[in-house]
């Protein structure tokens, strides 16, 4: 399956009483990662089509390693395990310099209708545009 594939850096506010990368700031990355994503799909969190928003319901972080101050990080990103209501985008974080695993883990996002206080079915539109991402960049690569 191919990647969105974003570089990020650990800023001052990224780090911990530690001096490293703190745990939830990793799941801030996953989000601007996310965020991004989406913003090449030609959509937002708060429209997918149709209306429709999204609300995350679960989220699942493996820290793999240390992430400095400074450290570019390559993030990638894909979307897969669609429902009725809602899908998994997962994350692969690694430090640019060596290619040293950081962090690893998904979100669950489920469609929304925040007029309605409901659940929504995944625009079918939105679908296409992650089937058709995909495939772009795989022809690409």
């Amino acid at each position: 399956m191919q990647k969105f594939i974003t570089h990020l850096a650990i800023r001052v506010y990224d780090l911990n009483y530690g001096g490293h990368l703190a745990n939830d700031r990793v799941l801030s990355l996953f989000h601007e990662a996310r965020v991004q994503y989406l913003s090449a799909l030609g959509v937002s969190e708060s429209d997918i089509g149709d209306g429709v928003a999204l609300t995350q319901t679960e989220a699942y972080v493996v820290y793999k390693g240390e992430g400095l101050l400074g450290d570019q990080l390559v993030i990638s990103v894909w979307i897969d395990n669609f429902s009725r209501t809602r899908f998994r985008v997962n994350y692969n974080v690694v430090r640019q310099k060596d290619e040293k695993a950081i962090a690893a883990g998904y979100t669950v996002l489920a469609a929304f209708d925040y007029a309605a206080r409901k659940p929504k079915r995944i625009p079918e539109l939105f679908k296409h545009k992650v089937s058709e991402f995909q495939e772009i960049e795989m022809q690409a690569g």
